[in-house]
């Protein structure tokens, strides 16, 4: 574990400019490398039936649900709008939050905005140091022309347990935001310990920006990529630029090393050109992943697709997934976005990345861009350990965030992993619905220590208003199965 020299300079700059700038002992379980494959989409199954279970209500825009793993069986609600709930073992929604951000936080869109409290994460040793992650946009530092700082803090809980101390808060990593979207927004620890964070391409479409400073721009990246360069006088490549920027990103960092972090030394740009902090790269949103807590499938990501095609990768270390030289399988041109090239490179030609291979997703599916496409944009979710439904166990559920931009017409499916290919999914059939549809926009997943899934939806396009809910996935006749 050493210290990268891009956490010294946030040392030196009281955490503040370093954007500006720049952007084990108990290793993860590796899945084999996703096979090279071309324009390879995953077939669709027959409908899977399921019930839902309505656990929380009255919140506005539930993005994440999270367990602390501390054995009281509370799960922690994160709402974009700035706070963190908690739903007791015996499912209250307490009514005080246990983290309230607002004033923290970047006025949000109430008609739209992917902003706001975006990610939360209990350390390990949670139930015996009381440390806690968040991920959140604050407004943009003062003289810049960023749009936000992404900021990335821990907290201390307070002698309350279902009250976090506000006064703890160290800020250990920001970045000056150019756009309001593609913020990525997941936060979680890994099976090995260390802290893993999504941070999306910077916002804009294409991966294409005429109005981020020069600091944040990525850099042509040598001849190989000349033929999707962005239009003239817009910068590209901030998935495919390691050296410059963190965005575009599964970062993974070790905070129980020296302040503000550490890096894990098997990250795979130390000692290399890149940046440190970088775990995986290649990504154009990759606003929700989770860890397989059966460690069979490892590190599973939904990257949101551009304006045809939908992906959820099975993300390995040092691994490159494509984006903006691919959408999902297909190639992909940043001059004329629904236009697909007849071809692209499957690995990186030149420069200091050469030789990475292009890493196709394990799952893809065409969006509503395109004639019979399931959804507007995926939202990855967690792979099944639970006994509600023993049918789906071992399988990835996972969602899409509506069929229609305005109507609230989300859908869940589950994913079937296979040895060669893209995965098998079916869309889950809700059988507490009149309609057999979630009927809400689908927001975020989460799981609890037994493997149960949760859901979290609302009713509305942006964040406002109470419409926001958590569900928990059940059996077809809407109960649980009772434990032994």
């Amino acid at each position: 574990m050493r210290i990268s020299v891009l956490a010294a300079r946030t040392m030196l700059t009281a955490f503040g400019a370093l954007a500006t700038v720049a952007c084990s002992d108990h290793p993860l379980p590796t899945p084999p490398d996703a096979p090279s494959r071309s324009a390879d989409v995953s077939e669709i199954g027959d409908p899977f039936s399921v019930g839902l279970k309505l656990v929380a209500d009255g919140l506005t825009s539930p993005v994440a649900i999270v367990s602390a793993n501390d054995g009281t069986g509370r799960l922690f609600i994160v709402d974009q709008v700035g706070l963190v709930r908690v739903l007791t073992s015996d499912g209250t929604l307490l009514p005080t939050p246990f983290l309230d951000l607002r004033s923290k936080i970047v006025p949000l869109s109430p008609g739209y905005d992917e902003r706001g409290l975006l990610g939360l994460a209990f350390h390990p040793q949670y139930a015996s140091n009381g440390r806690f992650f968040v991920y959140y946009s604050a407004p943009r530092r003062a003289g810049t022309a960023f749009n936000n700082l992404a900021t990335f803090a821990e907290y201390h809980v307070s002698g309350d347990p279902n009250r976090a101390d506000p006064a703890s808060e160290r800020v250990f990593l920001t970045l000056d935001d150019p756009q309001s979207n593609h913020n990525g927004g997941t936060i979680a620890f890994g099976p090995d310990g260390y802290l893993y964070m999504s941070i999306g391409d910077g916002g804009g479409a294409n991966d294409c920006s005429p109005s981020a400073p020069p600091a944040l721009r990525g850099t042509h990246v040598a001849d190989w990529y000349h033929a999707f360069l962005c239009p003239d006088g817009q910068e590209n490549g901030n998935g495919q630029d390691v050296e410059h920027n963190l965005f575009g990103n599964i970062l993974r960092i070790d905070v129980n090393g020296p302040l503000p972090y550490g890096i894990p030394a098997d990250n795979p740009f130390v000692g290399k050109p890149g940046l440190d902090e970088i775990y995986a790269y290649g990504f154009r949103n990759p606003y929700r992943f989770s860890f397989d807590m059966g460690g069979e499938l490892g590190l599973l990501v939904g990257d949101a697709g551009q304006g045809r095609w939908e992906e959820v990768s099975q993300v390995v270390k040092g691994g490159n997934y494509g984006w903006n030289v691919k959408e999902g399988s297909h190639c992909f041109n940043a001059t004329s976005s629904t236009q697909e090239p007849a071809s692209c490179p499957s690995v990186v030609e030149s420069g200091v990345r050469a030789g990475d291979r292009l890493i196709d997703p394990v799952i893809e599916y065409a969006n509503a861009a395109q004639p019979g496409g399931l959804g507007v944009v995926v939202v990855g979710g967690v792979v099944y350990r639970g006994r509600n439904l023993p049918q789906l166990r071992g399988r990835y559920v996972f969602g899409d965030w509506s069929r229609s931009f305005t109507t609230p017409d989300g859908t869940l499916f589950a994913a079937t992993p296979r040895g060669a290919g893209p995965w098998v999914i079916q869309e889950l059939r809700i059988t507490t619905s009149a309609s057999g549809r979630i009927e809400h926009k689908v927001l975020g997943f989460g799981q609890d220590p037994q493997g149960e899934v949760y859901v979290g939806v609302t009713k509305n396009t942006g964040p406002t208003g109470s419409t926001g809910k958590v569900y928990k996935l059940v059996g077809p006749s809407g109960k649980e199965k009772k434990r032994k």
